[in-house]
């Protein structure tokens, strides 16, 4: 009989990185993996921007915003004992640090994932268009190609999606939460 796995407390995962990088394809993966043993709440940036953040843009002033309400809710579900996966690129390393400071005003534990796939990468993939966009000059302010992205200094954990899939990638997402025994698995 295998054990199911188990949470010791809430905790949010904040992966951070840029458009196209695998940051909510690893959330997926993460949250099915833990399917029906985890209680798993996955914050995705673009679902959030339409509802919590629908009245900001993307100026450097309403990114930090979008990403200080994101980790607000990510805290407060964290605090009540779910797995927050927060799948939001952040750009800058002060909403970053913002978002770790409130965790930790409040007890609450925040590991940061640098979905660290670079820029040739993700363009390759661009699931969303954005890059092709750009290319085109019809999108400007792209996180990374025209936009600042600040990349994490320390994170918790540095993850190059090129060369693995999503599994492996998962894989190194739930060793972490064991390293920080926050995730027992039988």
């Amino acid at each position: 009989m295998s054990v199911m796995p188990r949470l010791t407390r809430g905790a949010t995962v904040w992966l951070t990185g840029l458009p196209g990088a695998g940051k909510s394809t690893l959330a997926r993966a993460v949250a099915a993996r833990l399917a029906g043993a985890v209680e798993v709440a996955i914050l995705d940036g673009d679902e959030l921007r339409a509802t919590l953040s629908a009245d900001l843009g993307f100026s450097a002033r309403d990114r930090e915003t979008h990403g200080t309400r994101v980790g607000f809710v990510a805290e407060l579900l964290a605090r009540h004992r779910v797995l927050v996966l927060v799948p939001v690129i952040t750009p800058y390393a002060r909403t970053r640090r913002t978002v770790r400071r409130h965790h930790e005003q409040r007890g609450s534990v925040l590991l940061e994932v640098h979905v660290a796939t670079p820029v040739a990468e993700c363009a390759r993939r661009d699931p969303k268009g954005l890059y092709a966009q750009a290319r085109a000059g019809r999108l400007h302010g792209l996180t990374g190609v025209d936009a600042v992205y600040e990349e994490p200094a320390s994170p918790e954990l540095r993850l190059d999606t090129t060369g693995i899939d999503e599994d492996a990638a998962a894989e190194q997402v739930l060793r972490l939460l064991e390293e920080h025994r926050l995730l027992c698995r039988g």
